[in-house]
């Protein structure tokens, strides 16, 4: 059954939500600030605005207590990733979560992204690159460039930038996505580098969330909020809903070294720090430390060379920005075997990251994760399954594990581990020289 997906601003909240005999996956924002979302089952239907409006009273709370500058600021994260709040959600609703507090956390349109540079990484996706470059096209704040880096073998990103005079297109032979990005950074003259999927819609005003993000904080990297933009298929619902997607709170949490250190030695979660499809950088942080291990990433050993990076920042003192204003909507497989096929990538990519993170700052956290955690976590999830009769999550798991095994092998694999595979990025040429 399809799920629909439902954007409920409360500002103007309806006087029904009903969506008749479908479940519905409900987005609460406030104007243009997500709150949460929730899902909704036929038989929770109709809900009248009152309800709606209960329900939601956490969420607005909770962005109260995060974003208002009486309370602190952005919150820092806990071990597993999630924001610590620091005032009791009753002290915030003493001071009053009023329509005026609300509309002052939305903020105006941030109007100038000039100093950011866009690259989308594509291979052979030209209907969906299409629609990904329709949404950078009508960005509130248009950023100074757009790069389209083309990893295809026929150059299929080509015309479809042909119909975008904006657009910069750059080609880059050498297949995986680690070493497009790198191409991509070494590509672009703005002093801050975003980078999208070429399966995203992004809104309208997410390259001003992102400026504005680094203009109020001295981190070296910013993440943001992606939310599914469809769920009609099974694969999708159970990669949202049970695989958690890329993430789905709307608070932001700070990641720097108390975080850091308080995680390391039992594996830092730096993936929940954000998501390849919605993360940006200041450009001098890849003149600091190197671009994106090309040993990892899409063609590659499978995924991570995005949380790898943020490791890095943290291991040298730097520190990331989760900013869930900067919003995108990202299109999930929609089939199983698309899915399988994903989640396989991502476990062994995962490991192989921390392999790599290992060898790199011997930090034993990370061996412990591939050889203890990781182990305990199919574990749990195998008697979930047998328990609870949740035969699609049995596929996942199966495809997660044997992704696992294919991660160990670059544990014992001196021969990759050895390979230097994090290239020097150059300071920007001089514009006009």
């Amino acid at each position: 059954m399809s799920w629909d997906i439902v954007h409920l601003d409360l500002k103007q909240a309806p006087a029904v939500l009903d969506a008749g005999d479908s479940p519905v996956y409900v987005v609460y924002w406030w104007g243009d600030l997500p709150l949460g979302a929730c899902a909704y089952a036929p038989e929770e239907l109709p809900l009248r605005r009152d309800r709606l409006l209960a329900r939601a009273a956490r969420f607005l709370a909770e962005q109260v207590a995060a974003r208002d500058p009486g309370f602190g600021g952005p919150p820092l994260a806990r071990y597993d990733g999630k924001a610590l709040l620091q005032p009791p959600l009753a002290a915030v609703r003493d001071v009053g979560v009023t329509s005026a507090v609300l509309s002052q956390l939305e903020r105006p349109v941030y109007p100038d992204a000039d100093a950011l540079s866009v690259i989308v990484c594509t291979r052979d996706r030209p209907e969906q690159l299409r629609i990904c470059l329709n949404a950078l096209s009508v960005l509130k704040a248009p950023p100074g460039e757009v790069l389209v880096v083309d990893n295809s073998s026929e150059r299929t990103a080509a015309s479809v930038c042909l119909d975008f005079p904006r657009v910069r297109y750059v080609r880059e032979p050498r297949p995986g996505l680690s070493r497009a990005r790198n191409c991509g950074v070494a590509a672009s003259t703005r002093p801050l580098v975003a980078f999208t999927d070429d399966d995203v819609e992004v809104h309208a005003r997410w390259s001003g969330e992102i400026v504005r993000a680094f203009e109020e904080s001295d981190v070296e990297s910013v993440t943001g909020l992606v939310i599914p933009a469809t769920l009609d298929s099974e694969a999708q619902r159970v990669f949202q809903m049970d695989m958690g997607g890329f993430g789905a709170s709307c608070l932001p949490t700070r990641f720097g070294q108390v975080f850091f250190e308080e995680t390391r030695h039992r594996g830092t979660q730096v993936w929940h720090i954000g998501a390849g499809a919605n993360m940006a950088f200041r450009r001098a942080l890849f003149e600091r430390i190197g671009g994106f291990d090309e040993r990892l990433g899409a063609g590659a050993a499978g995924c991570s060379e995005d949380s790898e990076i943020w490791y890095r920042i943290l291991a040298t003192g730097g520190g990331c920005l989760y900013e869930p204003r900067a919003v995108v909507f990202h299109h999930h497989r929609e089939d199983w075997s698309g899915l399988k096929r994903q989640m396989r990538a991502y476990m062994r990519g995962h490991v192989a990251a921390l392999v790599a993170q290992h060898d790199r700052y011997r930090h034993g956290g990370n061996r412990h994760r591939i050889l203890v955690q990781l182990p305990r976590y199919f574990m749990r999830a195998g008697l979930d399954v047998v328990r609870n009769g949740k035969p699609y999550r049995g596929r996942v798991l199966a495809e997660e594990i044997r992704g696992w095994l294919g991660g160990v092998l670059f544990l014992l694999n001196p021969r990759w581990r050895s390979r230097r595979a994090v290239p020097t990025i150059a300071p920007p040429a001089e514009q006009g020289s």
